[in-house]
């Protein structure tokens, strides 16, 4: 059965000021959805609020996921019903390999189901590991490395898929993966995006600025963002003529919304 992130009429708000004024979105499995729209128009506000960041308050609207009330989880348990956030800016975790952390993710969701479980095998995660690394073209020595500690950009959001690949969501969210990515880097990473988008039928909302990546992950649906709402919804074509034309038509179109 197809699985849906539904969002429905939400606002959220931060310290206080509105930012989310009213999203209406349905995401399902499958499905690839670009986000677009200028600086400061809520498209992390929105990522960060379905992830549960506690400091992005949901003041109005419901979200479902799976037909369950995403809003009342916690961000543990989110993450669990299969919902991902690949993050713009991955923190690094001095201390922790990278191993160690995937392992620990992967132990963390089976005892959530079964308290009694053991968590898996050293030499079944060696061998998940590696399948999931030659599968995205990863240096099997970042296994040892400290996360994402030193590591560069493009390294950084390789892992990132690394992780979304080792605990195969069934709703991904890239916050701006494109950021700060040389070409071959943006490609690697959204080849691997769009395998597991094929192997676990994973639905993406791809947020973005920029049409490059949308040349290599294709959506199937367009959104711009503007002042808290979602104004213009359409297909590929929609991405292009932001490409050639800018933001500009966007704002003269919908100009009252950042006035009122």
């Amino acid at each position: 059965m197809t699985v849906a992130l539904d969002i429905r009429n939400l606002h959220t708000s931060v310290a206080g000021q509105p930012i989310l004024k009213g999203i209406d979105l349905l995401v399902k499995q499958g499905e690839v959805h670009a986000l677009m729209g200028p600086n400061g128009s809520g498209k992390s506000t929105l990522a960060y609020t379905l992830a549960g960041h506690p400091a992005y308050e949901p003041t109005a609207g419901q979200v479902l996921f799976d037909g369950e009330d995403l809003l009342e989880m916690d961000a543990d348990e989110r993450s669990r019903a299969g919902l991902f956030l690949a993050f713009q800016y991955p923190a690094a975790v001095p201390g922790v390999t990278l191993a160690k952390f995937l392992r620990q993710t992967i132990n963390s969701r089976r005892q959530a189901v079964d308290p009694d479980d053991s968590g898996i095998s050293i030499p079944a995660f060696r061998r998940l590991l590696t399948d999931k690394m030659e599968m995205l073209g990863i240096d099997p020595k970042f296994a040892g490395r400290y996360l994402n500690e030193g590591f560069s950009g493009g390294e950084k959001k390789r892992v990132e898929i690394l992780q979304m690949a080792t605990v195969e969501p069934k709703i991904a969210i890239m916050d701006e993966t494109d950021s700060g990515l040389d070409i071959d880097a943006l490609r690697i990473v959204s080849e691997g995006a769009n395998r597991l988008r094929d192997e676990f039928d994973m639905g993406l909302l791809v947020i973005t600025h920029y049409q490059r990546i949308l040349n290599y992950i294709k959506p199937d649906y367009v959104h711009i963002m503007l002042d808290g709402r979602l104004v213009e919804s359409g297909g590929p074509d929609l991405a292009l003529n932001l490409e050639e034309h800018g933001y500009d038509w966007i704002r003269e179109k919908h100009g009252a919304l950042e006035e009122a």
